[in-house]
């Protein structure tokens, strides 16, 4: 591994590697929009290509010389109206990837999946790789347009891709200037959230998804997938550890799940008629009674993984976005 190409190169978990493969001492080459916000990725030593996934000539040209290829780009969405841009950027962006991989005989090619993929346990028992996809019931467009996009993959290597799939959790960390996994911290730390509901789920922190990245690269089998999780915690003390880290207020009772799913589908469907982003939806909630365990055994075995204990996970997160002015 040593011309390396990110697509996605500028958002959190795409920024995060690209830092962290130019201290391996790679050449690091990025994929991204002509517009694209560069606060994660700064003024790093990286050779910014002009392009998009959805086309196939920039692409090419992108991965010219490059050995390994991270396709971190994904378009993360939990609602309906929005599905069909997802679909495109997640399925045929995707696809895109696979088959520029296989012209230019790229040596590696590491796609992040997502634990979303991954089927849920019958059993009560911590999900492993070997938990086939099972949403359809819950038509979560992300999960579905992730679970698509890994066939693209599954599909390359059955044409002789050597490519490797990782499947993060809920991802936090420094870099996460947009949200995403941390968008629980800044409601905890703003006491927004005094409430939680059933289920469970699982966070990890980003310096273990972009080890798990690189560890891929190197070592990871062909045509395997990795999950790359935290520690399972039910929602209640998810957020009880966080108020306790960051200032906000413990939960002071349980909301019922099929309330919570009411809630949702009226807050989406008036904000859509607003024409105003919806804070929640109802596919962010579909299926909220499940505990979203995980294990990474299979990656701790084979690629050396290793686990940021959740309050220090937390912490270092928490700090970031105070020294950056975020909170």
């Amino acid at each position: 591994m040593k011309n390396v190409l990110i697509t996605g190169g500028t958002g959190f978990i795409g920024s995060n590697l690209a830092h962290a493969l130019l201290r391996e001492g790679c050449s690091v080459r990025i994929l991204r929009h002509p517009h694209s916000d560069l606060r994660a990725i700064g003024n790093a030593n990286v050779e910014h290509c002009i392009g998009d996934i959805l086309d196939p000539f920039s692409i090419k040209q992108a991965m010219q010389g490059c050995d390994t290829v991270f396709h971190t780009a994904a378009f993360i969405s939990y609602r309906k109206k929005e599905r069909k841009e997802m679909y495109e950027v997640n399925i045929t962006g995707t696809r895109n990837v696979v088959n520029a991989c296989l012209e230019l005989e790229v040596k590696k090619l590491v796609h992040t999946s997502s634990i979303a993929t991954i089927g849920f346990s019958q059993d009560g028992k911590p999900a492993d790789e070997s938990n086939t996809f099972n949403w359809e019931q819950y038509d979560i467009g992300y999960r579905i347009s992730k679970h698509l996009a890994d066939q693209e993959i599954e599909r390359g290597v059955k044409l002789g891709l050597p490519a490797v799939m990782v499947n993060p959790a809920v991802v936090i960390g420094p870099g996460d200037i947009h949200f995403h996994g941390g968008q629980l911290i800044r409601d905890v730390h703003k006491k927004r959230v005094f409430f939680s509901i059933s289920g469970g789920m699982n966070v990890v922190y980003i310096n273990d998804v972009v080890q798990g990245h690189i560890e891929a690269a190197r070592r990871g089998r062909i045509g395997e997938r990795y999950i790359l999780c935290g520690e399972n915690l039910t929602f209640e003390e998810n957020l009880t550890r966080i108020a306790e880290i960051v200032g906000g207020w413990t939960p002071r009772f349980q909301l019922p799940a099929k309330f919570v799913q009411w809630l949702s589908a009226a807050v989406e469907t008036t904000s859509d008629m607003l024409h105003i982003k919806p804070w929640i939806t109802k596919e962010l909630f579909a299926g909220i009674s499940i505990k979203n365990y995980y294990t990474s055994e299979k990656a701790q075995r084979e690629l050396g993984y290793s686990i940021t204990p959740f309050k220090e996970a937390v912490e270092k997160t928490f700090r970031w976005y105070k020294e950056q002015h975020f909170l």
